[in-house]
């Protein structure tokens, strides 16, 4: 990893798992980073964490299944005198039924939309540092999703159908990224999508037992899982590359509808009308 003493990174979903050991490792480098989480309780022991290793870290309270909470995690964030070197798009969720506070299903709610407003309202401070990078943790779930029902994403899923959403949310996540680089790439940012491994982290509570337990049986550490997220945010091998997805800290071809241009813009286009109506419900 190269030398991280004087950028800022933002991390969603930093209080546990994969997060969490991203946020010390970018600390424990010399960065400066903004943990974006919903629960302070159980943020605290990582911020006192990261202090006691000698690191700089700060919440900035976020609820990715509010659009409201979004904007205003935004606007702390640019109301710092301070610049924003990466974003990291990290937290996540599967298996929850039901809709958001603006009546999306709750995986593409939280693991897309959510993310793609926070990714929009930050960019000017993004795009005002060069080779500035967004990274957005997918998963290998994507190539179970052929595409994205834009009317399935309004409402909430049962059964099996959990499983089939999370896998639109990563698929989106890939899109999101590669759309990224089509429009900012000129411009200086830099964006990765990548599958961090399956891993025995929170993003599996809502899953019940036994079948959690099953599931995770198998699964690798949250150490491990933090290493491909750690090698988009830093590393100087991929500096230059864009759009791309990354398995086990290599480039990895993704799934075909991955790579369906037409998609990451019509995706793109919608979720840009999504956040638009939230904010016109919550006024």
């Amino acid at each position: 990893m190269s030398e991280l003493r004087g950028k800022v990174c933002l991390i969603t979903g930093a209080s546990s798992g994969i997060g969490r050991v991203t946020a010390e490792v970018l600390a424990q480098r010399g960065a400066r980073v903004l943990l974006a989480c919903r629960d302070a309780g159980k943020t605290e022991p990582v911020l006192r964490a990261i202090a006691a290793a000698g690191g700089q870290a700060e919440l900035v309270p976020l609820n990715l299944a509010d659009l409201d909470s979004v904007r205003s995690c935004a606007a702390a964030v640019l109301a710092r005198a301070e610049p924003l070197h990466v974003l990291i798009n990290n937290a996540g969720l599967a298996g929850l039924r039901g809709v958001t506070k603006q009546g999306f299903e709750q995986a593409f709610g939280v693991n897309h939309l959510g993310h793609f407003l926070l990714t929009q309202l930050l960019l000017p401070r993004l795009l005002a540092e060069p080779h500035s990078r967004v990274v957005n943790v997918s998963s290998k779930a994507h190539y179970n999703a052929r595409g994205i029902d834009f009317a399935e994403v309004r409402r909430s899923v049962t059964g099996f159908g959990a499983l089939h959403a999370y896998a639109v949310s990563k698929l989106a996540n890939v899109l999101h990224a590669k759309e990224l680089a089509r429009r900012y790439g000129e411009r200086g940012l830099h964006a990765y999508s990548l599958h961090p491994g399956v891993i025995a982290s929170d993003v599996w509570r809502q899953i019940p037992q036994p079948f959690r337990w099953l599931m995770m049986r198998s699964m690798i550490s949250n150490a491990e899982g933090a290493q491909t997220t750690l090698h988009c945010a830093t590393s100087t091998e991929v500096a230059s590359d864009n759009g791309l997805y990354y398995d086990e800290s290599r480039v990895k071809e993704p799934s075909a509808s991955a790579q369906d241009p037409q998609l990451a813009r019509e995706l793109w286009e919608r979720s840009e009308r999504f956040v638009a109506a939230g904010e016109a419900g919550s006024r």
